[in-house]
């Protein structure tokens, strides 16, 4: 698959993140104190204030996640699926390979619609698809952690069709379709956090494959989003991933690797 694509969004991420900023921005600010540009060290130190603080009465992640949530609202059911294809992204790997116990993160409700998925359409196939998306490997993947997830709560041996090579939404739809070979006609559910659907549905329809959403996870806290509250860590992580997704859906279409 594109490795050089992988790694250079893991890198690219890694500068532009809203936490390293904001850090990047506290060591300027430090460096012009010990240089003696005390005016541009106060200018910088004051703005990065300004921001923290708002950051932490406002949740602006919230107002990021809401427009690609609302794509995408809670549906019902429909009466017969062929397929369900489960995206990585709920399963901590890292916690799970230090402990060699199953942890669950943000995104969580992913496996467990999974389950009821699972246990709502007997006859579908199903099929978890994630490796691992750290540059650095544990030794685990997000499929493994999803298996024993699965047999914990009760999916018996064979139910679970795992997907374990892919790093990316990208490598999840060309692995997974290579690998379940779906018909014309079959309707397929697609589960993913909500802010995530809209570029996985674009990834999808890139790779040749008609998916119906189903998402799951949703961040925004609808009709209450005009609204200030201290809460600085949260917020700051709910604005890293949606900044993060909304960087993600940009670079997905300009590189043409979807819809």
């Amino acid at each position: 698959m594109d490795s050089v694509f992988f790694y250079v969004a893991k890198l690219a991420w890694l500068l532009v993140a809203v936490d390293s900023v904001l850090l990047m921005g506290l060591g300027l600010g430090v460096v012009c104190l010990y240089v003696g540009w005390h005016k541009a060290a106060r200018r910088i130190l004051v703005a990065l204030a300004l921001v923290c603080l708002t950051i932490a009465l406002f949740p602006i992640g919230e107002w990021l996640f809401y427009p690609l949530e609302q794509q995408n609202p809670p549906v019902l059911l429909p009466a017969h699926v062929d397929g369900i294809v489960v995206l990585g992204g709920g399963e901590a790997v890292s916690l799970s390979h230090a402990w060699q116990q199953v942890a669950l993160g943000d995104g969580a409700e992913r496996l467990t619609t999974m389950v009821m998925l699972a246990n709502a359409y007997p006859q579908a196939q199903l099929v978890f698809t994630g490796g691992s998306g750290s540059m650095v490997q544990q030794g685990t993947t997000g499929a493994e952690v999803a298996r024993q997830f699965g047999q914990s709560m009760g999916l018996p041996q064979g139910r679970l069709m795992l997907e374990s090579k892919s790093r990316n939404t990208v490598e999840n739809a060309v692995l997974t379709k290579a690998m379940m070979q779906p018909k014309p006609g079959q309707r397929w559910l697609l589960v993913t956090s909500a802010f995530h659907m809209p570029r996985s549905l674009a990834v999808f329809c890139k790779a040749g494959w008609a998916m119906q959403p189903y998402a799951v996870d949703y961040r925004a806290e609808k009709g209450n989003l005009l609204r200030f509250d201290w809460g600085f860590a949260e917020h700051l992580r709910n604005l890293n991933q949606a900044f993060k997704e909304w960087l993600g859906l940009a670079a997905y279409k300009l590189t043409g690797k979807a819809c």
